[in-house]
């Protein structure tokens, strides 16, 4: 029991006179709000914790949903602990107490059915509760536990997430036993110690394993500990998650966000994930070796950056002239890169690894490119070859001639990587599920190539219907509509295959102020009748403004095509300005500011 741990909680005085108190969901409830409470420091000068909005909703929200089982029916029970312990105070804080309880309802039902937070205790308290165990006798938890050998784990969780939550929780449990303790020792509460000295001296984990067993089945923390440790591994199982924070950082990097999703493979292959990662992890160590340099510490970066390529191939040359500081035109630095048939021991034909000159201009942009050039980049391409071949040897990349990538299961793996660090990284049945603003915000920041096949496949998925065009094209004028992103976004129309699209759909977006103009050309291209009266002013300004060079180029090209559009423009370039302005005023600035024009 929980009181025999965690002395003076008032459980008692609580459960006097209560008609609850014979009900042993009741109780159980009652001992853990009290103790959770107390140990987080409530006052209990009057004898039991004194519940404050605060602590409330601390409760409900985080040490509930972190150190409690509470079976399916009794998630009611809590919040009615609380109100009728809130309603033996005086002052009104019955009534604030209430106000956070119900403000805190919704989050505390999906804090405690979110199979995210769920530590080993309290999924195997839910699965032996499932078998019909007696959660209060711990030789039947025992028992029932021996028969659950390879259960399940909760849909989408992983066992590295129940480890991760199970030894946050160690922690954080430990943590709050400690500072009751010391907080009692230099200020001695009138109701008596949380912790008695004798508890104390067992050890803080003693304890806590203690509650956890009160807290979800009797007797489970020491069977997870000792004869059946197997199902509950702990962080030394999983060497792979140093990869998994190496691709956190990458990601963080790129993006500065977890939520923004990195692409969808095309393929996936489902392997033994925590297997092939340790496999993976065990080659990137190994990679840090001194006969691996310069590039052997970049192996999570390649694994990284093809991963965000969509899984579409990458150029050996290509990636090692970056390393080597070589300018690469970053209108091409995404292009996929076409996989070779088989090649003779994963190199070319010839005696070079790095691709003819001819290719090596389009693979970097640079057309002065000369064969001295190439002989230069043969050492570097040579080194990283030899990087990703260790990592080929996995099983888990693939390196064929100048194009490397994932095979269909590395994929996967690195998708768990990302995952387990809780990077949105979707597969293509979830990006396919998507809502269409939900699908645009995604596309804007991943390669074209990918942007156009994973919005084809959203597309694809609702039958290419004029109504699936219309939730796509209304999407692409709204999502990141007045920030940075607003020209990005846009500029998705140009991957949308819009000859496929049913005209009628194209035609319900002449009025949008944002795309119209595009609809206008898209119909004019199909030699389909369209009426440049109903695009607005501002949609015609995007248009325009889209249109400018404004990328690379001599600034005096942009200006030449900036001073043809004014001159057909109604009232003139100051007109086309402000036009430009009033629609998009951050890509107006970026734009014409280096000519001077900036409104």
């Amino acid at each position: 029991m929980a009181e025999t741990v965690l002395t003076n909680t008032g459980l008692d005085s609580f459960l006097d006179g209560a008609p609850e108190r014979r009900d042993p969901v009741f109780v159980r409830a009652a001992e853990a709000v009290l103790g959770l409470l107390a140990l987080r420091g409530a006052d209990r000068e009057s004898g039991v914790p004194e519940p404050t909005p605060g602590l409330v909703r601390q409760l409900l929200v985080e040490d509930l949903p972190t150190f409690v089982y509470v079976p399916p029916g009794a998630l009611a029970v809590y919040p009615a602990v609380v109100g009728r312990l809130a309603a033996r105070f005086d002052g009104g804080r019955g009534e604030q107490v209430a106000v956070a309880v119900r403000e805190a309802a919704a989050d505390f039902e999906r804090a405690m059915t979110d199979p995210g937070n769920l530590t080993w205790h309290r999924w195997y308290a839910s699965l032996l509760r499932s078998c019909g165990a007696d959660l209060a006798d711990p030789e039947d938890v025992r028992r029932r536990l021996a028969a659950l050998d390879g259960a399940p784990l909760p849909h989408g969780v992983h066992r590295a997430d129940l480890m991760g939550r199970t030894a946050l929780a160690d922690v954080l449990l430990a943590e709050a036993l400690t500072r009751a303790y010391v907080r009692d020792a230099e200020a001695p509460p009138a109701a008596g110690p949380l912790l008695t000295d004798h508890a104390v001296a067992t050890g803080i984990g003693h304890v806590a394993a203690a509650l956890q067993d009160r807290w979800t089945a009797a007797g489970l923390a020491e069977q997870l500990a000792g004869p059946y440790a197997r199902f509950a591994p702990g962080p030394d199982d999983f060497p792979h998650l140093v990869l998994a924070d190496a691709l956190l950082d990458e990601h963080l990097d790129h993006y500065g966000d977890i939520t923004v999703p990195v692409p969808p493979p095309p393929a996936i292959e489902e392997g033994p994930v925590e297997e092939d990662a340790n496999a993976l992890i065990t080659a990137v160590e190994e990679l840090s070796e001194e006969e691996f340099e310069p590039y052997g510490g970049e192996a999570p970066h390649l694994l990284y950056v093809v991963y965000r390529r969509g899984c579409s191939a990458e150029s050996v040359a290509r990636k090692a002239a970056e390393y080597e500081d070589w300018a690469v035109d970053p209108a091409v630095e995404d292009l996929p890169v076409p996989v070779p048939a088989a090649v003779p021991d994963g190199a070319f034909e010839s005696p070079h690894l790095v691709p003819p000159v001819t290719e090596l201009v389009r693979l970097l942009g640079t057309a002065d490119l000369t064969e001295t050039d190439r002989a230069r980049l043969e050492g570097p391409t040579r080194d990283l070859a030899a990087v990703l071949d260790r990592l080929a040897a996995t099983g888990l990349v693939f390196r064929s001639g100048d194009a490397f990538g994932l095979t269909p299961r590395g994929a996967g793996v690195v998708r768990y990587l990302l995952g387990v660090r809780g990077i949105a990284a979707p597969d293509a049945a979830e990006a396919r599920a998507w809502s269409a603003s939900e699908a645009v915000a995604a596309a804007v920041g991943w390669p074209t190539c990918v942007a156009s096949r994973v919005l084809a496949d959203w597309l694809h998925a609702r039958g290419d219907t004029a109504d699936a065009w219309s939730q796509l094209l209304a999407a692409l004028g709204t999502v990141h509509a007045g920030t940075t992103d607003a020209a990005a976004t846009r500029a998705l129309l140009a991957v949308l295959d819009t000859a496929e699209a049913p005209p009628e759909a194209l035609r319900g977006a002449l009025r949008d102020p944002v795309i119209g103009a595009y609809a206008h050309q898209a119909l004019r291209a199909r030699g389909e009748p369209s009426d440049l009266i109903q695009v607005g002013i501002s949609a015609r300004a995007l248009f325009v403004l889209d249109a400018l060079p404004a990328k690379k180029g001599p600034l005096e090209s942009r200006r030449a095509a900036f001073d043809a559009a004014a001159a057909a423009w109604p009232g003139g370039s100051a007109a086309l300005v402000r036009a430009m302005r009033a629609a998009d005023r951050h890509e107006a600035e970026r734009v014409l500011g280096p000519l001077g024009l900036a409104p």
